[in-house]
Formats: structure tokens, sequence, C-alpha cells
């Protein structure tokens, strides 16, 4: 297995553009104009807004100018909660709901339109939705939303951390399907105007960055390669290898999840290394930049939404993930909201002996017989005869299985997986999680009437094998080099490539209007050569974007091995 201990950088980060990074709030507050005005502080619910807003009127005041407070969230109309609320199909099911379509301006029955105060005095008005009540100034202030899945895990998703619900405890299925899809759109709406964006991972010294310079920055970042904050979560299943190879600290104990790229999730991080930074979610870039981000085809199809995620699978020292698969094309949008659904691959980037991968039906697989088993799995506790239904296939290194919506699939466990995905990551319908109990003792959720409603029966036995687990097709090659299709299906919009560059070679490539996303699965690492004269560093392991208006560049490896990249992109339809 190869190390990348040294190399991989978990926390990649930009300089930003005519601008500079401060810390604190007296920082901010002496940017603030003269005279009576009107600032507004907009974010996500999951945050103390109450300590900041009084850590925040304590600078103003400290620059000796009045202020006054008003908290958006006691205007939220009584019915706010219902009002925006996603609700689950059917009815009861609230595991896989679909996401809520509400606005932010639904929290309100009536914005409040505040006055001005006196002289040179300033109304803090704060909360979410604050930024619908016009105000002079507009700050936003961020929390990666991976600290409320964090708080969730640990219990301390405190109360009124939900939108609309002051009273309640902070719950995570509301957090996924209604909180972040109302203020990703609000967020998304109001980043054109945003005089600061102001990162709250240390409440008591608040990094910020003027709205100009971070508008400059995601311009800049929009036109060259560019990385993503990762991070790993833990789940039952996990293993140890991040931890282990890439120097992770397990937060439960494993390294299961790692979030190389998702955009829903994913930040970059802007500041000087070492030093001051801000934390922006990468889905502005795609919303400030779509085009040049995704290319001009790519955004008329998919809008904003930036449409592949790469993220990796440990199993290394865990177990098998559970049996899965994910709503066809027509269920997705129907049932759950999303407008694609959520094809997946596997690249199997280290495996231990033995190792296995579960996909695709047998040939004589009776999803009846399974739907009894299943069933009798959660009331009685009887083991499920898996590979009766399910094959299992070596998870030899280097290897992509291709997964398409309505498939079964689980990797073994001794796996590091590469998922190489379509960008939805919350519809994972399981069948059957092997009997595992978290540390509560509790069962996991099974899905498993949506999983037999879209559970496709026609691809079985010798098909799975011949579609689904394809050997490379040389696609193009140069001395020392060569790009090669390991993965490509007519009912997926995307395709899995991969480079093969020996040492001292370089292979020239070219976006030609549709964003690419590397990955080193092998080797040391790479160079990125654009033609603007740009380069980026990439270690084993990571993974990077190559945004559509890059156009031609050059990748060369690092080191005396040979180094192969995993790269994805979309195909025209």
């Amino acid at each position: 297995m190869q190390s990348a201990s040294r190399s991989y950088d978990p926390h990649p980060s930009y300089e930003p553009v005519d601008g500079q990074v401060t810390v604190g709030w007296s920082a901010a507050v002496t940017a603030l104009p003269q005279g009576p005005l009107v600032l507004a502080v907009d974010g996500p619910a999951a945050q103390d807004w109450g300590a900041l807003a009084d850590d925040l009127s304590t600078a103003v005041r400290l620059s000796g100018r009045e202020t006054r407070l008003l908290d958006v969230r006691s205007h939220h109309a009584p019915s706010a909660s219902e009002r925006i609320a996603a609700r689950p199909h059917p009815a009861g099911d609230h595991f896989f709901t679909p996401l809520s379509q509400a606005r932010a301006a639904d929290l309100f029955d009536a914005v409040p339109r505040p006055q001005r105060p006196a002289d040179d005095g300033v109304l803090l008005v704060f909360g979410p939705g604050a930024a619908l009540c016009e105000p002079d100034v507009l700050w936003y202030a961020d929390l990666p939303k991976r600290y409320a899945e964090s708080a969730v895990a640990k219990g301390e998703l405190p109360v009124g951390a939900n939108l609309g619900r002051p009273d309640e405890p902070g719950d995570l299925v509301r957090l996924f399907y209604t909180d972040w899809p109302v203020l990703d759109r609000h967020r998304d709406m109001l980043v054109g105007r945003v005089d600061r964006w102001i990162d709250m991972q240390d409440p008591a010294a608040p990094a910020s960055l003027d709205g100009a310079a971070l508008r400059g920055t995601l311009e800049h970042l929009a036109h060259g390669p560019v990385r993503t904050r990762p991070y790993f979560n833990s789940t039952p299943w996990g293993g140890q290898w991040a931890a282990s190879e890439l120097g992770f600290t397990p937060q439960a104990g494993n390294t299961a999840l790692g979030y190389e790229l998702i955009a829903p999730e994913a930040g970059v991080l802007v500041g000087e290394k070492g030093g001051a930074q801000v934390e922006v979610p990468f889905q502005l870039l795609c919303v400030e930049h779509p085009q040049d981000m995704l290319g001009e085809e790519v955004h008329r199809r998919f809008g904003t939404s930036f449409p592949i995620r790469f993220d990796y699978l440990d199993t290394m020292g865990g177990g098998n993930l559970s049996l899965h698969l994910h709503p066809r094309e027509r269920y997705m949008r129907e049932v759950f909201g999303w407008p694609y659904t959520q094809h997946e691959t596997y690249y199997v980037t280290a495996s231990e002996k033995g190792a296995q991968v579960l996909l695709g039906l047998t040939e004589d697989a009776d999803p009846g017989v399974m739907h009894s088993q299943v069933e009798q799995a959660i009331t009685d506790g009887t083991p499920m005869p898996v590979q009766d239904h399910i094959q299992t296939h070596p998870a030899t290194e280097g290897q992509l299985f291709m997964i398409p919506a309505g498939t079964p699939h689980a990797s073994g466990a001794g796996n590091l997986v590469l998922e190489v995905s379509a960008t939805p990551y919350l519809y994972s319908l399981r069948l059957y999680d092997w009997l595992r109990k978290d540390a509560a003792g509790a069962s996991r959720p099974l899905p498993y009437e949506h999983g037999f409603a879209n559970l496709d029966t026609a691809r079985r036995g010798e098909d799975v094998v011949k579609d689904l687990i394809q050997q490379p097709r040389t696609l193009r090659a140069g001395e020392g080099w060569r790009e090669e299709v390991i993965g490509a299906l007519p009912e997926m919009f995307y395709a899995v490539h991969r480079l093969v560059v020996s040492p001292q070679a370089g292979i020239p490539d070219d976006t030609a209007g549709r964003f690419h996303i590397l990955n080193v699965a092998a080797g040391q690492g790479a160079v990125i050569e654009t033609r603007d004269g740009r380069t980026h560093f990439l270690a084993f392991a990571e993974t990077i974007t190559i945004p559509a208006a890059v156009g031609p560049y050059k990748v060369h490896p690092v080191g005396d091995d040979e180094v192969r990249i995993v790269k994805a992109l979309v195909v025209e339809p």
C-alpha cells in the first residue's frame, strides 16, 4: 500500500485577490461606513446567533457607535416550520424526505422593514433571512455544514438549530432536507451583493473577507485548478486507512467517509497559508461563474448544480457497507425532488487480500424472496443470505465498478474505494445492514420499500460482469502516456477515464468546454500546468477540479514511478 502522509495536504488554500482576510469583530467593524445604517448579518440557522450578536454589538459600541439589535428569528411566522418543511413520501418515512422547495421569504408573514437609527448609530439585524430586510450593509456569517453534522453525531445540536423551530431540539433530517436546500438557495442569491463574508469556525476570532475581494477571488479560482478542503466522517462500518496513511484524526474511531469533493458541502479555503483564512462554499464558484466552471453545455443541462462528486469509502480494518441501491431517474425526480439521479462508480484505490465488492443480481435472484428475507432480518434478526442474490467480485486495485441507479451494491471490508459519482448523496436506499447496531444499540433505518421500488431486475448474471466491470480501452496515446476509458454506460451522464503517465513524460489535455475532475490514484503525484502559466501540485489521493474555462493543460508526473490519475467528465447526452 502506498503512503501519502508526507505530501497529502488536508488544508489546501488560495490567496485572496485584491484583499486580505482579517480576524476579529473590531477589524470588520472598522470597515463599516459612517453615518446611521442598518447592518444585516445573515447565515445558517445552526450557529449561536445570540453570542454572535452580543460579540458584534459590543465591537460596534467599542468603536464609539450606538447599537440596537433586531433578531429576525423573532419575526418568523408561527407557521414557518410547517410552511417550509419538506413532506415525507410516504407519510411518516422521514428518513427519506424530498428536498424542500421553499424560499427564505416563506419564513415570514411579513418581512420587517426597520428604520435607520439616529446620528451615527447602527441597527444590527441578525439571523437567517436578515438580508430580506433591505439593509444598508449586508454581511454573511457562515459555518460549514460539517459542524452541524458533527454536533448531531455528538448529540450537541442545540435547541433552535433548525429553521422556524426555536423551541425544538436540532434534527439532522431537518437540516438535510429542509434547512440546507432553503438556505443554500438564499445564500446563492445573496453572494453578488454581500459586503463581507465571515467565517464563524472560531466564534471568538471570526475571520472575514471584504465582499469585493470575495467575488474577485471566486472569479480567479473559476479559471484555474482548485481543490476543496477534504475531511472524513465516521460510521459504524468505517476503516482506518485515512487515519494511518493521510494523518486524519478520526472523530469517532474511524475514517469511513472521505469528502474530497461533494459540492453541496465542499469548501475552498481562502487566505494566507498558515495564516488567517475563510472557508467559502465551493458552490459559489458555480453560482457566480457557471459557464467558466461547468462549461456552456453542462451549465445548460444542470444549471448551477455541480453534477459529479469524488469521495472515499474507507473499510480498511472496517466492515461491509450496507447492501443498498439508489433511486432511478424518474423516481428521484418525482419522489425526492432531485432533477437528476445518483449513478455511482467504485474505483479500487487499495484493497486487502481477499477483499470484495458486491455488485448486481445473480442470475437466479428472486426479488420476492429477497423482500421476505429483508423483512425477516428486520423483524426477527435472521441473517440474510446475501450471496444467494448478489454477486461478489474481487476488489482488484485499479478496477472500476459501474453502479447505475437501481443496481444493488456494497463495498466489502478491506477496501479503499474512490467513489466517482453523481452529486446527489442523500438517498442510499438500504436493503440490509448485516444486523449491525450503532453505538446506542439501534439498527440503521432500512428504507427497503423505496429500495425494492427502484431495484433493476433486468441486468443480472453475466450481463453484470459484461456491462459493469469494464476493461480499459485506450482512447489516445503518445510517448510515455495514454488515456484510457475505464467506465462508460449509455444511461450514465458522465464517464470515468484514467491518465497513465510514465516518469519524465507529460500528458496534454483540454477541457474542451466542460470541467474535468482529477484524482491521483497511484504514484507520488503530479503537477498541472495551464496555458495561462498557473501550476498546481496534486499529491497521491488528492482530488482537484479543472474548470471548463481552463482549456488546454498538461499533467507531469512527480517522482520515479508511473502516475495513474482517475479523471471524470460529463459526456455528450
